[in-house]
């Protein structure tokens, strides 16, 4: 078997408008093919002639020679791989595992190692305009059996000015994780995604403040440039920190997990290089004691590759998972991996268990480019989005 093309569809779940999918399929000349999902939505154009160009080395090659491949498109242009080429990597390193678990008619969490665990806890994107939009969304997630509760700083992916006031924003946040934990009791673990907006002295304010609320982390507290600043973080907060999902590869989780600055670890599969890459970072953090907790803001595919490394991994926090599965996208995508009362797990089918219908997403076509929305802080500063 050899692989004989690869494919990418970018695409939208409704004509038009919707969510925004990046779906790379890896294809062979035994009729087997396998999907892999893009991590950076909004640089796909340039990711698109990354995986095209990665292309050139994989045709006509053995699928099942996955770590060779991933070694090959790392590092065979002399300049290790970036985040671009790293998204075009991860995509087609899952479907590369989707390929090997389908022609062993296996699941690909039992190629990982074999399952650990029966089910994978997950948590949602609450969401709301308001405190109290925010509590109600909260107390809805909670009705319908999720264990985990995860919202933004602030309540909202943006505010309505498009305006960060970091001061109030820190005061904005204790208000609303108060006021959530205080409707949903102590059951449900809490945790708040700072999405790199703050610099460490307000994040330590943040920290600090959240202590008797007693959330399950809060992540990305900072900017992920420079890992080293998470000494100054970890000497400071004593609550659990999560961070990783803009890292690309093991070495930029390095420092993190070798002085324990973190204690969960945020791997973005479709970012950081795959399955591959994902299963080190995990063994390497389980030296260190470190849970992961795998990023997930994105489709069906994703979704299934994060569930499938946590269902063969030991140390596992939460999973992500913005929406439960087959509850969207069901007429793009089929099949998904399962959903029950706040858990995931994978099918007991060959490979991943997520199907796409191409001529469906073919009709529906997104951009390959785009930008997210942009904020500043009061004096007209750009800041994270």
């Amino acid at each position: 078997m050899k692989i004989a093309g690869i494919k990418t569809f970018c695409f939208r779940d409704e004509p038009g408008a919707g969510r925004k999918y990046f779906i790379v399929k890896v294809e062979t000349d035994a009729g087997i093919s396998g999907l892999g999902e893009v991590g950076i939505g909004n640089w796909g154009g340039a990711i698109d002639q990354a995986v095209k160009h990665l292309g050139d080395i994989l045709i006509g090659e053995d699928p099942f020679a996955i770590e060779r491949h991933w070694q090959r498109m790392f590092r065979a242009g002399f300049f290790p791989a970036d985040r671009v080429y790293g998204c075009a990597i991860s995509a087609i390193d899952i479907a590369l595992w989707d390929i090997k678990g389908k022609a062993l008619d296996l699941p690909v969490y039992r190629l990982l190692g074999g399952p650990v665990r029966d089910k994978v806890v997950c948590y949602p994107h609450a969401q709301g305009r308001n405190i109290d939009e925010l509590v109600a969304n909260c107390r809805a997630h909670v009705a319908d059996g999720w264990k985990f509760l995860r919202w933004h700083l602030p309540t909202r992916d943006e505010t309505e000015d498009n305006v960060l006031d970091p001061t109030q924003v820190v005061g904005e946040a204790v208000q609303n994780m108060a006021a959530v934990r205080e409707a949903v009791g102590e059951a449900p673990q809490l945790c708040l995604d700072v999405h790199t907006r703050l610099d460490t002295a307000h994040t330590v304010d943040l920290c600090r403040r959240l202590e008797p609320y007693h959330p399950f982390f809060i992540e990305d507290p900072l900017r992920s440039e420079n890992p080293a600043s998470y000494r100054t973080l970890a000497r400071h907060a004593s609550v659990p920190i999560a961070a990783g999902e803009q890292w690309t590869s093991k070495w930029a989780f390095r420092e993190v997990v070798e002085e324990e600055l973190i204690s969960y670890a945020r791997i973005d599969l479709c970012i950081v290089g795959g399955l591959t890459e994902a299963l080190k970072i995990a063994h390497w953090c389980e030296t260190h004691y470190i849970d992961i907790v795998p990023h997930n803001p994105l489709g069906p595919v994703s979704a299934a590759a994060g569930v499938a490394l946590c269902m063969a991994t030991t140390n596992v926090g939460v999973q992500e998972m913005p929406r439960a599965p087959g509850t969207f996208a069901t007429d793009l995508f089929p099949q998904q991996i399962l959903w029950e009362d706040g858990y995931a797990r994978c099918r007991d089918v060959p490979g991943l268990g997520v199907e796409l219908d191409e001529a469906l997403a073919e009709s529906q076509p997104a951009p390959l480019n785009g930008w997210p929305p942009q904020l500043r802080r009061p004096d007209g500063a750009f800041t994270n989005w």
